[in-house]
């Protein structure tokens, strides 16, 4: 199906869902959306799609967390991401996508497990494990547009506000994501029908991110680790039946 009258629905839908959850958790834009898209855009269209509007979206979230963001603590994150995405780019012509789904599913849905049943312990400061957690957070993003779920797990067991982590991994999804999007084009993905779709997709998104992220200044810490707790796992059940 094309971009036209009965495409139109299903792409505003996505980028409703795909905006407001990124604004709201700070993460997520292809859980949200992609699924949506792919029932009105060709395969290849959607992954430019949702990295075009998830820059945005990121964008936008950013803002609300700006004051609590620390050069010294994201640099590590921000220097091995800048790194793994020509690593993940790269992978793409190597890697099975779907044992990377399979092992990046499972991941996520067994730490939301353990992290439910009893508190995981917290690892000591390290700025090379951060940076190596940025690295995996790069290649992933390169490699499937999964920048988020690796730091987003590394911050939760750093602890720390709320605040504190998503002026880490928003910032970085932001970096990685746009950097991916450069690669895509450089790779000929970014072709007219993935440039219609964003402009489409965007005014909706950004203005949907931005409704999330006030309402994330409006809820409790304890909810939000709910939410990014289940998105986390939603996400992880998602990637499992997409590789199975």
């Amino acid at each position: 199906m094309g971009i036209d009258g009965a495409a139109l629905p299903f792409l505003l839908l996505g980028a409703l869902a795909g905006g407001f959850v990124t604004g709201l958790a700070g993460f997520g834009t292809g859980l949200a959306a992609a699924g949506v898209w792919f029932h009105a855009l060709e395969p290849g269209t959607v992954p430019p799609l949702v990295a075009l509007v998830s820059v945005g979206g990121q964008a936008v979230a950013s803002l609300f967390v700006r004051h609590a963001f620390d050069r010294r603590r994201a640099g590590p994150y921000l220097v091995g991401g800048v790194l793994g995405v020509p690593l993940g780019v790269a992978a793409l012509a190597v890697a099975s996508p779907d044992m990377l789904r399979l092992a990046v599913g499972l991941l996520l849905v067994g730490y939301t497990l353990l992290s439910m049943a009893r508190r995981l312990p917290s690892p000591p400061p390290s700025r090379a494990a951060d940076a190596a957690v940025g690295l995996g957070g790069g290649v992933l993003g390169g490699f499937a547009g999964l920048s988020g779920p690796l730091p987003v797990i590394w911050l939760r067991l750093r602890g720390g506000s709320a605040d504190a982590q998503r002026a880490v991994y928003q910032p970085f999804n932001l970096v990685v994501l746009a950097l991916a999007a450069a690669a895509m084009a450089v790779a000929g993905a970014m072709d007219l029908a993935a440039l219609t779709a964003a402009a489409i997709c965007l005014p909706v998104a950004l203005a949907a991110a931005w409704t999330g992220a006030r309402l994330y200044r409006r809820i409790d810490a304890a909810l939000f680790h709910r939410i990014v707790t289940g998105l986390l796992c939603l996400s992880g059940l998602v990637l499992i039946a997409e590789a199975v």
